[in-house]
Protein backbone atom coordinates (compact mmCIF):
# COMPACT_ATOMS: atom_id res chain seq x y z
CA UNK A 1 0.00 0.00 0.00
CA UNK A 2 3.18 2.29 0.47
CA UNK A 3 2.16 4.76 -2.01
CA UNK A 4 -1.03 4.49 -2.60
CA UNK A 5 -2.67 5.11 1.14
CA UNK A 6 -3.48 9.16 -0.08
CA UNK A 7 -5.82 8.07 -2.85
CA UNK A 8 -7.51 5.44 -0.94
CA UNK A 9 -8.19 7.98 2.14
CA UNK A 10 -9.54 10.70 -1.15
CA UNK A 11 -11.61 7.59 -2.55
CA UNK A 12 -13.50 6.61 0.62
CA UNK A 13 -14.12 10.64 1.27
CA UNK A 14 -15.53 10.82 -1.99
CA UNK A 15 -19.10 10.13 -1.07
CA UNK A 16 -18.80 12.98 1.91
CA UNK A 17 -17.28 12.91 4.83
CA UNK A 18 -16.35 10.42 7.49
CA UNK A 19 -14.53 10.06 11.25
CA UNK A 20 -11.38 7.89 11.35
CA UNK A 21 -12.93 4.62 11.96
CA UNK A 22 -15.55 4.71 9.35
CA UNK A 23 -12.82 5.32 7.13
CA UNK A 24 -10.83 2.31 7.90
CA UNK A 25 -14.03 0.67 7.66
CA UNK A 26 -15.09 1.94 4.00
CA UNK A 27 -11.38 0.93 2.97
CA UNK A 28 -11.89 -2.26 4.34
CA UNK A 29 -15.50 -3.32 2.96
CA UNK A 30 -14.12 -1.71 -0.26
CA UNK A 31 -11.25 -3.82 -0.95
CA UNK A 32 -13.39 -6.69 0.31
CA UNK A 33 -11.51 -7.01 4.14
CA UNK A 34 -8.18 -7.71 2.07
CA UNK A 35 -7.10 -3.78 3.02
CA UNK A 36 -7.30 -3.59 7.15
CA UNK A 37 -6.06 -0.31 8.06
CA UNK A 38 -4.43 0.94 11.78
CA UNK A 39 -5.09 3.99 13.28
CA UNK A 40 -1.73 4.71 13.61
CA UNK A 41 -1.62 4.60 9.62
CA UNK A 42 -4.51 6.62 8.64
CA UNK A 43 -4.61 9.72 11.02
CA UNK A 44 -0.74 10.70 10.41
CA UNK A 45 -2.22 10.23 6.62
CA UNK A 46 -5.21 12.65 7.35
CA UNK A 47 -3.10 15.33 9.23
CA UNK A 48 -0.63 15.26 6.03
CA UNK A 49 -3.57 15.46 3.23
CA UNK A 50 -5.05 18.29 5.69
CA UNK A 51 -2.08 20.53 5.82
CA UNK A 52 -2.07 19.94 1.94
CA UNK A 53 -5.36 21.25 1.75
CA UNK A 54 -6.76 18.42 -0.21
CA UNK A 55 -9.22 17.97 2.92
CA UNK A 56 -10.77 19.65 5.83
CA UNK A 57 -11.73 18.44 9.00
CA UNK A 58 -14.00 19.11 11.73
CA UNK A 59 -15.33 18.46 14.98
CA UNK A 60 -18.79 16.49 15.18
CA UNK A 61 -20.74 15.24 18.67
CA UNK A 62 -22.40 11.95 18.68
CA UNK A 63 -24.00 12.05 22.33
CA UNK A 64 -21.07 13.09 24.44
CA UNK A 65 -18.14 11.64 22.55
CA UNK A 66 -16.62 14.12 20.00
CA UNK A 67 -14.98 12.71 16.37
CA UNK A 68 -13.24 14.31 13.71
CA UNK A 69 -14.85 13.98 10.64
CA UNK A 70 -12.99 14.90 7.42
CA UNK A 71 -14.08 16.11 3.97
CA UNK A 72 -12.52 16.37 0.42
CA UNK A 73 -11.93 19.81 -0.72
CA UNK A 74 -11.79 20.81 -4.75
CA UNK A 75 -8.12 20.97 -4.97
CA UNK A 76 -8.32 17.23 -2.64
CA UNK A 77 -11.01 16.21 -5.86
CA UNK A 78 -8.40 17.44 -8.50
CA UNK A 79 -5.47 15.57 -6.56
CA UNK A 80 -8.32 11.94 -6.28
CA UNK A 81 -8.45 12.54 -10.19
CA UNK A 82 -4.96 12.43 -10.76
CA UNK A 83 -4.34 9.89 -8.61
CA UNK A 84 -6.89 7.54 -10.61
CA UNK A 85 -5.20 8.09 -13.86
CA UNK A 86 -1.42 7.63 -12.16
CA UNK A 87 -2.79 4.21 -10.93
CA UNK A 88 -4.63 3.32 -13.95
CA UNK A 89 -1.24 4.03 -15.95
CA UNK A 90 0.40 1.88 -13.30
CA UNK A 91 -1.45 -0.84 -13.86
CA UNK A 92 -1.61 -1.13 -17.42
CA UNK A 93 2.34 -0.88 -17.59
CA UNK A 94 2.65 -3.83 -14.90
CA UNK A 95 -0.09 -5.70 -16.64
CA UNK A 96 2.01 -5.27 -19.85
CA UNK A 97 4.77 -6.91 -18.41
CA UNK A 98 2.89 -9.56 -15.84
CA UNK A 99 0.72 -10.79 -18.72
CA UNK A 100 2.30 -12.93 -21.84
CA UNK A 101 0.62 -11.68 -25.00
CA UNK A 102 -0.51 -8.19 -23.50
CA UNK A 103 -0.48 -5.70 -25.85
CA UNK A 104 3.34 -3.17 -24.81
CA UNK A 105 1.74 0.26 -23.14
CA UNK A 106 2.25 3.10 -24.81
CA UNK A 107 2.48 6.57 -22.93
CA UNK A 108 1.51 8.61 -26.03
Amino acid sequence: MRGHLDGLLMAVLEQGPLHGYAIITAVQQRSGGVLDLRTGTIYPALNKLERLGLLTSSWESVGERRRRCYQLTDAGRRSLAEERTAWREFTTAIGSVLTPGAEPWSAT
